[in-house]
């Protein structure tokens, strides 16, 4: 009689995320063979690990930052570019939600520099601001110009960067070697993400603390 050996096998552990970033969903990824982060719009991730940080893009931008020395990096992921009346400000609002590029790129590199990073050290990939929703203004092109903006006025250094396009996309960045690869979805039923993003669209512009939000 011969005997069938049954082999389980189970997800490798790793290192918890780094203070602050316990609610951002982490799972094990076997194409991988590492953990990976997922970010959704309005929020960012920083770590200091040789792990894996993804999101899918329409009309929005992700911002991947990398400390080239120290090798610690983050994402950010915005749908709008910054609130009314702080066209010409970078500062930032306790509290507030990374919902606005103007937020979310102060939130990110803070992160990055709390972690032990050097601003001078740093290194940006942008990616996304797709022409996803039609009916509406182009809202990815207003993000372009923003981060571009914001770049330039910061000085930072901005060494990749794809954008614009009528595809949505799916951006994985690996924060500890600072690589990125980005691929177009171009099948018809990616149009959930384009309805995604029309929800996320009204909830903000209902949201009782930012109802100056303009869509049209």
């Amino acid at each position: 009689m011969s005997l069938l050996k049954v082999v389980r096998t189970s997800t490798p552990d790793a290192p918890p995320a780094l203070p602050g970033f316990e609610h951002v969903r982490r799972y094990w990824d076997p194409t991988q063979s590492c953990m990976t982060a997922k970010v959704l719009p309005g929020e960012f991730y920083v770590s200091t690990q040789e792990e894996l940080i993804t999101t899918v893009l329409g009309s929005c931008i992700a911002v991947c930052i990398h400390d080239t020395r120290r090798h610690i990096g983050g994402m950010n992921h915005f749908m709008l570019p910054e609130p009314l009346g702080e066209r010409d400000s970078w500062s930032s609002t306790v509290g507030r939600a990374a919902r606005y590029g103007s937020d979310a790129m102060e939130q990110l590199i803070n992160a990055i520099l709390n972690a032990g990073g050097q601003r001078g050290d740093l290194q940006l990939k942008v990616f996304g601001g797709g022409r996803v929703l039609a009916q509406l203004t182009d809202i990815g092109q207003r993000n372009i110009d923003f981060v571009q903006r914001y770049i330039a006025t910061e000085r930072l250094t901005l060494c990749a960067a794809d954008l614009g396009d009528v595809y949505p996309r799916q951006v994985q960045f690996f924060p500890h070697s600072g690589r990125a690869r980005v691929r177009l979805l171009r099948r018809h039923d990616d149009v959930a993400l384009v309805a995604g993003e029309r929800i996320y669209l009204k909830r903000l512009a209902n949201d009782p603390i930012k109802g100056e939000v303009e869509l049209f």
